[in-house]
């Protein structure tokens, strides 16, 4: 009986501290977005639409994020310059002008920052582009 119990202390011991590591919070400023996707719908061609994406540092080092990219002009970017402190929140607000623009749009835009999940570090949005009401 005094073996089984044995092995039962030492089970839970070795469960208890592999819970532990796993649960562990990466070395560094994290990006987490609340939703870093989002659709417009239909919207008519020339619509200019905007959409502000929030985040948290959840990271244990401030956060700084140097650009986020766009592939073309019709996609405007404002992020924050100073850095997320831990714990802290931010916003990047989205813009985009479909003058010019016909059909399905999907835009990516990636964000370059010294987060260490630099695969999660990215927004994304679609619309379809309606033309012009005559």
């Amino acid at each position: 009986m005094k073996k089984f119990l044995f092995l039962i202390v030492v089970l839970g011991f070795a469960i208890q501290s592999f819970g532990q590591a796993t649960t562990q919070k990466a070395s560094g400023p994290v990006i987490t977005f609340e939703k870093n996707t989002h659709n417009f719908g239909d919207i008519t061609q020339g619509d200019k639409v905007e959409k502000v994406f929030k985040f948290t540092n959840t990271g244990n080092e401030p956060l700084i994020i140097t650009n986020v990219s766009v592939s073309c002009g019709c996609t405007t970017p404002v992020w924050p310059h100073e850095p997320i402190p831990p714990g802290g929140a931010g916003e990047i607000t989205v813009g985009f002008n479909s003058a010019g623009k016909m059909g399905l749009q999907n835009k990516v835009l990636p964000i370059s920052s010294n987060a260490v999940n630099t695969d999660d570090a990215k927004i994304t949005f679609t619309t379809n582009v309606l033309a012009p009401k005559q």
